[in-house]
C-alpha cells in the first residue's frame, strides 16, 4: 500500500492479484491474504496492525472485517490531525518607529 492510497483502493489491488489465476495459480486462503494485507500497509498503521494481531484471531478473520476496520482507523487519524490544523493561531507583531518612541519619551 502507498502512503496516498486510500484502504479501498487497496482491498481492491488485493483483490484483483488473488482472484487473478495467472498469478497465483492457487487460490489463496483468507487468512493467509489478511496476513499479506498486514505486512503491506504503512509504518502509519503499525498500532493498529499490532491491535489487531494481539485482540484478533486472524486465521477466522475476514477480509472484510479487516478492511472496515482499517477503514475506520484511517478515519479517526484524518479526523484528529483536522483538529489539530483547525485549531492553529497565528500571530502578528509590529513594531512602532523610533519616531513614535522619542514622541513618548520612551
Amino acid at each position: 500500500m502507498n502512503e496516498d492510497e486510500s484502504v479501498q483502493d487497496f482491498h481492491m489491488t488485493v483483490l484483483d492479484i488473488a482472484n487473478d489465476p495467472e498469478y497465483l495459480g492457487e487460490k489463496i486462503s483468507e487468512d493467509k491474504l489478511i496476513r499479506k494485507m498486514l505486512r503491506s500497509l504503512p509504518r502509519k498503521f503499525d498500532m493498529k496492525v499490532i491491535a489487531i494481531e494481539e485482540s484478533h484471531d486472524i486465521s477466522t478473520m475476514i477480509v472484510d472485517e479487516l478492511v472496515g476496520s482499517l477503514k475506520t482507523f484511517k478515519f479517526s487519524i484524518n479526523e484528529r490531525y483536522e483538529k489539530k490544523e483547525k485549531k492553529s493561531i497565528t500571530f502578528t507583531s509590529s513594531t512602532k518607529d523610533s519616531k513614535d518612541c522619542d514622541e513618548l519619551n520612551l
